[in-house]
């Protein structure tokens, strides 16, 4: 079972990119972010002819997730997180796909440091968190995919003091993301890839993708069940590459059929 995640940036811009992925690489699943669009504005004639089913959860020009399903449509489970009502941002979908729980997550970014952005992250961060740990005590097999704005270690940037003051890198951001770890969640990429090194983001600006100059925000972290199944995770890097790109790479787990 191949499941990915694509920050696709606009899919409605980006449709004939992602169309083309789908179709050369066939995941079983994709996770999306940043659809930026209104939930009628969402292509589904256009993702059902290339083979799969969609549940989504959209907002008008930013934001915005959704999970894709290759021949069946996703069950859903939850969309948003609990502990904030007034938090109107598309940010989280949840739903099984073949007996996997999977949830497509876009975290906020958390610029400028500090500030009330900052402050919003952390907390949604820990409304994550809350939610994850609820994940795991059902003892299902689980990924939770998607962008995660956060480079968890230095060996994930390609130069850490370019990010230092971002709010991606700050000491508080990173204690988020490894209290998840530390609650028993794996991160695929990770694991396949110890000495990091590896990117999933490249800046449109200051020609980023063609000194290689990224750094690693798009994670899928499996829960221990998911984890147990774990073949590999790699990066469909050579798809930032092409024209009219995402400037999000798309990340992907391959897990053992169950039994």
């Amino acid at each position: 079972m191949r499941i990915a995640t694509f920050n696709i940036n606009g899919i409605r811009a980006r449709l004939p990119r992602l169309l083309e992925w789908l179709a050369e690489t066939q995941p079983d699943v994709a996770c999306l972010q940043e659809i930026k669009t209104q939930d009628e504005g969402f292509p589904i004639a256009d993702i059902e002819a290339a083979g799969y089913g969609a549940i989504w959860h959209g907002q008008k020009g930013f934001n915005g997730v959704a999970i894709l399903a290759r021949g069946a449509t996703p069950t859903e489970v939850t969309r948003g997180l609990d502990g904030e009502p007034e938090d109107e941002h598309s940010r989280y979908i949840e739903a099984d796909v073949d007996g996997v729980r999977i949830a497509s997550i876009y975290l906020p970014n958390g610029n400028p440091v500090p500030g009330p952005k900052f402050d919003y992250k952390l907390r949604w961060m820990a409304r994550l968190r809350q939610r994850a740990a609820r994940i795991l005590a059902e003892e299902v097999p689980a990924v939770l995919a998607g962008d995660y704005n956060v480079i968890p270690f230095d060996r994930d940037v390609w130069k850490p003091a370019a990010m230092a003051a971002d709010a991606l890198m700050q000491p508080e951001s990173r204690a988020a993301y490894k209290a998840l770890m530390f609650d028993g969640w794996t991160d695929a990429l990770a694991a396949r890839h110890p000495a990091g090194g590896v990117w999933t983001y490249w800046d449109y600006q200051a020609g980023a993708w063609q000194r290689d100059a990224g750094f690693r925000i798009d994670h899928l972290l499996l829960s221990p069940a998911a984890a147990d199944r774990l073949v590999d995770a790699q990066v469909d890097k050579a798809y930032r590459g092409r024209e009219k790109a995402s400037d999000h790479a798309p990340v992907w787990v391959r897990l053992k059929d169950q039994g």
